[in-house]
């Protein structure tokens, strides 16, 4: 077997983060930054190899093993969830126990932690973790120096923009790396490195089509975001508020590799907001028109940045679903937390995205700062009487890096003991108390509110009309899941 100088690694977390979903019900996402970072460091002339533990449904144990049994220069533990901002700090728990365990067995092999939650809390995390070294944000060039000081044998890591190193039992944090501007010259992602046949769309996305799930793939058109939500972390991984873009001809490009190589036919637009410059997005959709693929996508956009003229485009692109992040029903709770949008412009884009023809998938949280019982009851009543096609209910966690950890800690608020607890489906799920509200009320609203949509009878004669008998039997059978709470 070669010798492999760089092995990323996804650590395996699908009990603690989907728990009861995970079998049949959640999508089995390619972890895109794993394959990114892959790219990358072998388009400069080292061995790389990526083991995808999460889909290969690796234990803990095994997955040790197999890093062991390749024995790497160095290991870089991925921490990224599939929703970057709500699933990445989850995944600390396994990799945590991974770290232990090398170090352990096989303390000779160097480890690396990247990803969203490692920027976040970098001091902490060197601190607390048998980790070598941390980089913080994107890593592109960080890690490339830090191979490369590896193969020279040298410890000169003051120089490595980015890095966060133990030296004489003292940490050393160097400054960041800046922002990535010029994304065509980072190479598509490392596709042939990953198990492409075991990844799956999530359900919703296949509505229409439950036995197409896979091949299933995901991409970034943009990195960043300008916006600045409280209780996002999303800008601990980027560095600042903000937005780089690939060039239209760049992600079609990939799309076209994905297609022809590996048959993907189901998408998602990574992006924190793809519907924001609209020349590049009409570009992108004229370039997709053109080639004709049977193309089943989603992406995330805002209400406030969408508009009538473009929408058409995009469903005859292949975008059939679009995640609006509305959070709440009451103006005052989003105001709270800096997602300002009115009431009016939340009507108009639905109006508008399903005279389209695009699915709607409506995200709302429940126990923002200022949610009582009755906000969070008009959340429910406003997600009802849309009757979107599908609807993520999520609980307001303080992630860390998000302006709301950052006050959370300074008014000593109880966060999870484990970082498992920080999985909006797991066990151990311990929400954000709302100035109102306890944290299991909001935990067992949210668990009641679930089953109050999707059990909705005018919900699911809607989905039946639309994309058959199969999907609305597909509901039932989601709902005869329950999710097991600690506290609730």
């Amino acid at each position: 077997m070669e010798k492999i100088d760089f092995l990323i690694v996804n650590p395996p977390n699908p009990k603690e983060t989907y728990g009861v979903l995970r079998d049949e019900l959640s999508g089995i996402e390619p972890p895109l930054w794993c394959a990114l970072h892959a790219a990358y460091i072998r388009n400069k002339g080292f061995t790389v190899a990526i083991i995808d533990a999460e889909a290969e449904n690796l234990s803990l144990s095994a997955t040790a093993e197999k890093i062991i049994e390749i024995n790497p220069l160095l290991v870089d533990m991925v921490i990224m969830g599939t929703n970057p901002s709500a699933s990445s700090t989850p995944k600390m728990s396994a990799a945590s126990i991974l770290l232990d365990a090398l170090k352990e067995k096989a303390p000779l092999i160097k480890t690396v932690l990247t990803g969203l939650h490692p920027s976040a809390l970098p001091v902490r995390t060197m601190r607390d973790e048998k980790t070598d070294f941390l980089v913080c944000q994107e890593g592109f060039n960080s890690l490339l120096k830090l191979l490369r000081a590896l193969k020279n044998g040298g410890e000169d890591y003051e120089k490595i923009e980015g890095l966060c190193y133990k030296k004489g039992g003292e940490i050393f944090s160097n400054h960041p790396v800046p922002f990535t501007e010029e994304l065509d010259e980072i190479p598509f992602a490392a596709w042939d490195l990953l198990p492409m046949e075991k990844y799956r769309a999530h359900n919703w996305h296949c509505f229409d089509s439950l036995d197409r799930r896979s091949p299933y793939a995901v991409i970034y058109t943009t990195l960043g975001c300008p916006f600045k939500c409280s209780y996002c972390p999303i800008h601990a991984f980027y560095g600042k508020a903000g937005l780089s873009q690939r060039s239209p001809e760049n992600v079609v490009g990939e799309i076209d590799l994905l297609v022809k190589k590996y048959g993907v036919r189901n998408i998602k637009i990574m992006d924190e907001l793809f519907v924001i410059n609209e020349k590049r997005l009409e570009r992108i959709c004229d370039l997709l028109i053109a080639r004709g693929y049977d193309l089943n996508i989603w992406a995330y956009a805002r209400v406030d940045t969408v508009k009538e003229r473009f929408l058409e485009k995009m469903k005859k692109a292949g975008i059939n679903w679009i995640a609006y992040g509305i959070e709440s029903a009451d103006e005052n709770v989003r105001n709270g937390v800096s997602k300002k949008i009115s009431q009016n412009k939340i009507d108009k884009a639905v109006k508008m995205t399903h005279a389209a023809g695009i699915n709607i998938i409506g995200n709302f949280m429940f126990g923002l700062p200022d949610d009582n019982i009755e906000s969070m009851s008009a959340t429910l009543s406003m997600a009802k009487n849309f009757n979107f096609e599908y609807v993520n209910f999520y609980v307001c966690m303080a992630y860390p890096g998000s302006r709301l950890y950052d006050e959370s800690v300074r008014s000593g608020v109880e966060f999870p003991k484990e970082w498992q607890g920080w999985g909006q489906y797991s066990y151990e799920c311990l929400p954000l108390p709302t100035k109102y509200l306890k944290s299991a009320e909001v935990l067992k609203f949210r668990d009641e509110a679930f089953r109050a949509y999707f059990s909705n009878p005018e919900y699911l004669d809607m989905v039946q009309k639309k994309f058959g008998s199969s999907a609305a039997e597909h509901i039932k059978v989601m709902l005869k899941k329950n999710i097991q709470r600690r506290y609730v």
